[in-house]
């Protein structure tokens, strides 16, 4: 009996081990049933790139189980004065930054401050009564619009299909309609404030009719407002108190603290001359160009104001591996419990039904409450499994996250423009998924 009762406890003690959540440590691939020798392969691959300038250097981190088995920064950070990349370096993630804003959101959902259904305007009353564009006179850039079918709810906003584009890099209407109104797509905004710019977007016509299409517009950088709105603290102070912090993310900032502004890497362009990358020389004042406008690339070495829940932050690999683990952990990490298991699961799920993502190389992919996702429809078209949760960043970052593989992978650049490497994406999936052995 004894013998039985023993038995019985030492298998409930390694199943609940198993369940707890993972934390970050970096282990040999074997231990977790991938090949080291395999791994190389990126190395081979990313350095192909590398040599032939087609890229300076890329940073990349992959992690199976909570073990970190391949954290490598392959290149340049400059190659002109063979400065090399590191691991820990910063990078400007842009849009990665959309899926923390949607974490925040669901950190109010949960403590019932907000519902997802309820209208924006009971919160930022510029979204009362949308109206959606009807004719537009390109010649002298006005514009006629017919009523909402329904108000823009918060849902909407997490999915990118309230109706509500991009400035700068979205279409050419509503790129010029923001234009006139001074709307900015955040990044490099600096010195004004986000609420002015939200609260002038909510009167303007939206693209179609709330829940009808999905169109990436700049509907997180309304919920980054929406979060200071019902929390009554700024963006960034929600972000450190109550993800960073509790996460242990160190390096992650809209505006980094002088301290840490050597860490920050360089963008590279094109030369089109050469047909190879350089670095923007980004020297005070310099502008790169960005869709129809111009940005500061170092927005953050300066003390801005402007707080882009759509686009402003940056961060390292390890920052936002550890942001990732707590996803898929299920909402906590190392015993801090940012979001339940369920508000996890609504995520990751799929949240536009019959509605698929606009651009032409997305067809088929679903949308959760902040992220693309692979469904089992399309999950032969590539290693990842469905059930896959993913995005990217403009200025040349991505990750995505596999459940049933329990497998976080994260490939980080800095490229703006033309990228002679743009197909290094395709490459990757296959080169992570080929080192697995089990």
């Amino acid at each position: 009996m004894k013998t039985i009762f023993l038995t019985c406890c030492l298998l409930l003690a390694g199943l609940a081990f198993s369940q707890a959540p993972k934390t970050l440590t970096e282990a040999a691939p074997e231990s977790v049933s991938m090949s080291s020798e395999r791994l190389k392969r990126i190395d081979h691959v990313m350095n192909e790139y590398i040599e032939s300038k087609k890229m300076a250097g890329i940073a990349a981190l992959v992690a199976r189980n909570g073990k970190i088995v391949y954290y490598k920064a392959l290149g340049y950070d400059d190659r002109e004065n063979n400065k090399l990349l590191k691991r820990d370096d910063i990078f400007r993630i842009a849009s990665q930054t959309k899926a923390i804003t949607s974490v925040a959101v669901m950190i109010l959902y949960e403590e019932g401050k907000i519902t997802l259904d309820e209208p924006v305007s009971k919160y930022i009353h510029s979204f009362k009564n949308p109206r959606v564009l009807d004719k537009y006179n390109a010649a002298d850039t006005t514009y006629t619009t017919v009523p909402a079918k329904r108000e823009i709810t918060i849902r909407d906003l997490l999915t990118h299909t309230s109706g509500i584009g991009y400035a700068q890099v979205g279409t050419p209407v509503f790129t010029a309609i923001y234009h006139k109104n001074n709307i900015t797509a955040g990044l490099g905004a600096l010195h004004k404030s986000a609420a002015e710019d939200i609260q002038r977007l909510g009167s303007l016509p939206l693209m179609h009719h709330p829940g009808e299409q999905w169109n990436y517009g700049l509907n997180t950088d309304v919920l980054g407002y929406l979060v200071e709105v019902v929390s009554g603290m700024s963006l960034d102070s929600f972000f450190h108190k109550r993800i960073f912090e509790p996460l242990g993310m160190k390096d992650t900032y809209f505006y980094l603290p002088p301290e840490k502004y050597n860490r920050l890497t360089n963008v590279q362009i094109l030369d089109t001359v050469s047909g190879t990358l350089k670095k923007f020389a980004g020297e005070p004042g310099q502008l790169l160009s960005f869709g129809t406008g111009f940005v500061d690339i170092n927005w953050p070495k300066t003390k801005g104001t402007y707080l882009s829940g759509g686009g402003g932050l940056s961060s390292t690999l390890l920052d936002y591996a550890i942001f990732l683990q707590m996803l898929l952990n299920g909402g906590e990490y190392n015993g801090k419990r940012i979001l339940s298991r369920n508000s996890v699961r609504m995520m990751t799920a799929n949240q536009i039904g019959d509605l698929f993502i606009d651009s032409i190389d997305d067809r088929g992919f679903k949308f959760g409450l902040g992220f693309k996702l692979v469904t089992e429809k399309i999950s032969g078209l590539s290693p990842q499994r469905a059930g896959t949760f993913s995005w990217s960043g403009v200025v040349g970052t991505t990750y995505w996250v596999d459940p049933v593989e329990k497998l976080i992978v994260l490939f980080y650049k800095q490229i703006r423009g033309t990228d002679p490497s743009k197909d290094v994406r395709e490459r990757l999936a296959p080169l992570v998924y080929q080192a697995m052995t089990d």
